[in-house]
């Protein structure tokens, strides 16, 4: 229902029941699964934590704060919590769930022979798909996007991870694109104090979205997943083993992929840590199951895909990387000290986000800068014209507090371009600098 609940519980056994029959017909060896559910089954707490409270008084505060904010008896929920930190500050991130709305989906699992192992909100995997993309220094907001063919999906965020427990549904019009959809989200957030700083595209209907002209359609920086997880969880695609002709469809099940890596890299946060008491399959019906309509089956097979995901996988280890071995302290000969050199800040290319921007007028110009660009190892790129073609000297512009990103540029461009103007960006822009060039670029 629409706070995340059963309705029918025998309906839904049997839509999990055909599902899973009709992906592994010869029955699931393994009997434990994650469920994975919507924001709104879920009662949700933010709070910042002080600066000055121990880290042994923590749990306290936490358990003062989610019975203010949740229930003044959490003995009737399962519940845990995440800590979220930048260098600044920290969040902590709180869920409960129901324990009657608990035994009504282990009652569901247990007509189909399967067992919860953890429950898990998917608003969490969405989060850590992206997560990695963020900058820890920088709060921004994000706003994830599941783009299907009838119907867009958004997921508010900030850096810190979901901003509270909705989602928003927008049924899509044939005669309103997306883009427009998405630009009048981006007006109504900012109407209400928070200026999203960049969309993640997720969602079947995104696979052949332009990066560059949906960005500048949005008027939001726009970060397509099926760039973001191939670049960043590489090595958790290896784990999944596919026919030779097949390939993960990524855009498809992006939420049971994120659960899959959250599990592994977050393996304290557990919202059943103790044993559930109180529920007895003696207690069920018996008899067969009735199959539902198709259409329900349809509805529910994605739900139940979350489930064997994490079946197939269950057995997996990631492995460790194996120790350094231990290194000899050679005796060292005394040497002159010589004066500290200045330290270089570094600099990440991959998370950069540029734009360059024609100001010579020669066509195809900036698409040869694009590539010159990513040989270099520079991530996100996007390109278009200046507000006039008549530049004769090649300008980059980058935010105040990051001028060495200027100098990384230009040693990159010193082959092309002896001496750039460097002038300051908006701190508000979308990208992190904008190259200009013009008719002094080679």
């Amino acid at each position: 229902d629409d706070s995340g609940g059963i309705i029918n519980t025998d309906l839904l056994a049997s839509a999990i029941k055909e599902a899973t029959a009709s992906i592994t017909p010869t029955g699931l060896k393994d009997k434990d699964v994650y469920l994975i559910l919507p924001p709104e089954s879920f009662q949700f707490m933010r709070a910042e934590v002080p600066a000055d409270i121990a880290p042994t008084a923590v749990s306290s505060f936490v358990m003062d704060k989610a019975r203010q904010a949740v229930s003044k008896d959490l003995e009737n929920y399962v519940f845990d919590y995440l800590i979220q930190d930048n260098e600044q500050h920290k969040q902590i991130i709180f869920y409960a769930f129901d324990k009657e709305a608990l035994k009504s989906f282990q009652e569901v699992l247990s007509l189909v022979d399967l067992s919860i192992s953890n429950i898990l909100p998917g608003a969490l995997a969405y989060f850590k798909l992206f997560e990695k993309t963020l900058r820890k220094e920088k709060r921004e907001y994000i706003l994830y996007i599941l783009y299907g063919e009838n119907q867009t999906t958004g997921y508010l965020f900030d850096s810190f991870g979901p901003i509270d427990n909705k989602r928003w549904h927008e049924e899509q019009e044939t005669n309103t694109s997306i883009e427009k959809l998405l630009k009048s989200k981006v007006t109504e957030y900012a109407a209400n104090g928070i200026k999203l700083n960049r969309l993640i595209l997720s969602g079947e209907c995104s696979e052949n979205v332009r990066q560059d002209t949906f960005t500048k359609n949005v008027g939001v920086w726009t970060n397509p997943l099926k760039r973001i997880i191939p670049q960043f969880y590489q090595d958790y695609l290896k784990i999944f083993i596919l026919p030779s002709n097949k390939t993960l469809p990524l855009l498809t099940y992006d939420v049971c992929i994120g659960a899959f890596i959250f599990v592994l890299e977050s393996k304290t946060f557990s919202l059943l840590k103790k044993k559930f008491p109180g529920f007895s399959t003696s207690s069920l019906p018996k008899g067969a199951i009735s199959l539902p309509v198709k259409e329900i089956v349809i509805f529910i097979s994605s739900f139940a895909l979350s489930f064997l995901t994490f079946i197939a996988l269950s057995n997996f280890d990631v492995g460790k990387l194996p120790p350094l071995p231990l290194l000899a302290k050679p005796t060292a000969t005394p040497t002159p000290v010589p004066p500290t050199p200045t330290p270089t800040i570094s600099v990440n290319k991959k998370e950069l986000k540029i734009k360059v921007l024609n100001g010579s007028g020669m066509r195809g110009k900036a698409t040869e800068v694009k590539d010159l660009l990513t040989e270099k190892g520079y991530g996100e790129i996007l390109t278009g014209n200046a507000d006039n073609f008549d530049y004769a000297t090649t300008e980059i512009q980058v935010k105040k507090e990051k001028k060495h990103i200027a100098n990384a540029i230009k040693t990159d461009l010193k082959e092309q371009v002896e001496s750039p103007k460097v002038t300051d960006l908006d701190d508000d822009a979308a990208s992190d600098a904008v190259i200009i060039f013009g008719s002094d670029f080679k």
